[in-house]
C-alpha cells in the first residue's frame, strides 16, 4: 500500500529538531515531525507544589495547547471557552508523565519546571513530537543550571521520546500523518526511555479488536522509530551553544 506521503510503512517522517530557540526561556526546542511542528519551552521557578514542600524534591509539569490556525480550519482558543479541553489535560498529563519518569526529582532541589508545548501545526503526532521535543528543552534548562553552579548533578537519567504506529487498511505504519491516523483501523501512541523502557502505551481499536501478536509487532516498530528521534535527540542537544 503506497503512503500518501510516498514513504515506506517503516519510515518515519523528516524529523529536525532545532534547541534554544527562544531567548528568555531556560529551555526550548522548536520540534518538526513532517508538517506537524511543536515549539517546547521550558519556565524555572524556585518553588514547588504545596505538597512538595519542604520535601527538598523538585516538579516536572506541562502544559500544552494548539494554535488557533494549527489545523485547516480555525481552532477556538482553550481561554476563550473558559475550560481546558479533555484532549487537551490528557496530553498534558502524558508529558508531564514522560519526562518525571526520567528524571531525578531529588538533583532538581525545590524547583518547578514547567513545560509548554504548542503546536504551530498540527498533521498527526502532536503529542508524540511534543514529548519528545520537551526533552530536549528540559536537557537545555537543565544543562544551563548545571553551568551557573545551581545544580550539582544530571538529574535526567535517560532520553525519552515517543512516536504513533498503527494499522491502516490492514496495513502496519510508522509515524502516522493526519490523514492515515483518521482512516487507522488501530492506532498506538508509544513512549520509550534511552534505556529501552516504556513509560506508556496507549493503544484503540477503532472497527476490530486486536490480539497480542498484532500489538508487539506494533510495539516493535514503534521502538525503530524511537530510536531515530532519540538520534535526532543527541544531535540537537550536541548542537548547543551556551553561554558559560
Amino acid at each position: 500500500m503506497d503512503r500518501i506521503d510516498g514513504r515506506q510503512w517503516n519510515e518515519m517522517r523528516p524529523v529536525k529538531i532545532t534547541p534554544g530557540v527562544l531567548t528568555f526561556a531556560e529551555g526550548s526546542a522548536l520540534i518538526e515531525v513532517g508538517r506537524t511542528r511543536v515549539l517546547c519551552a521550558v519556565s524555572v521557578e524556585d518553588r514547588v507544589p504545596p505538597f512538595l514542600r519542604d520535601s527538598k524534591r523538585g516538579w516536572v509539569t506541562a502544559e500544552y495547547s494548539m494554535l488557533p490556525r494549527s489545523t485547516p480550519v480555525r481552532t477556538p482558543r482553550e481561554s476563550t471557552r473558559g475550560q481546558v479541553g479533555g484532549r487537551t489535560q490528557e496530553i498534558q498529563r502524558l508529558i508531564g508523565r514522560s519526562l518525571r519518569v526520567v528524571t531525578d526529582m531529588k538533583l532538581l532541589g525545590e524547583r518547578t519546571f514547567t513545560v509548554d508545548c504548542d503546536v504551530l501545526q498540527a498533521d498527526g503526532g502532536t503529542r508524540t513530537a511534543s514529548i519528545t521535543g520537551a526533552y530536549v528543552a528540559l536537557y537545555q534548562a537543565i544543562d544551563r543550571l548545571m553551568r551557573g553552579g545551581a545544580l550539582k548533578g544530571m538529574p535526567l537519567q535517560t532520553p525519552v521520546a515517543a512516536t504513533s504506529v498503527g494499522m491502516v487498511a490492514g496495513e502496519a505504519m510508522m509515524d502516522l500523518c493526519y490523514e492515515e491516523d483518521s482512516r487507522a483501523d488501530l492506532d498506538f501512541n508509544v513512549v520509550m526511555t534511552g534505556k529501552g523502557e516504556f513509560v506508556e502505551l496507549q493503544g484503540t481499536a477503532e472497527r476490530n479488536p486486536f490480539n497480542r501478536q498484532t500489538a508487539m509487532d506494533l510495539m516493535d516498530l514503534a521502538e525503530a522509530g524511537i530510536r531515530q528521534l532519540q538520534e535526532a535527540q543527541q544531535a540537537a542537544i550536541a548542537s548547543l551553544a551556551l553561554p558559560e
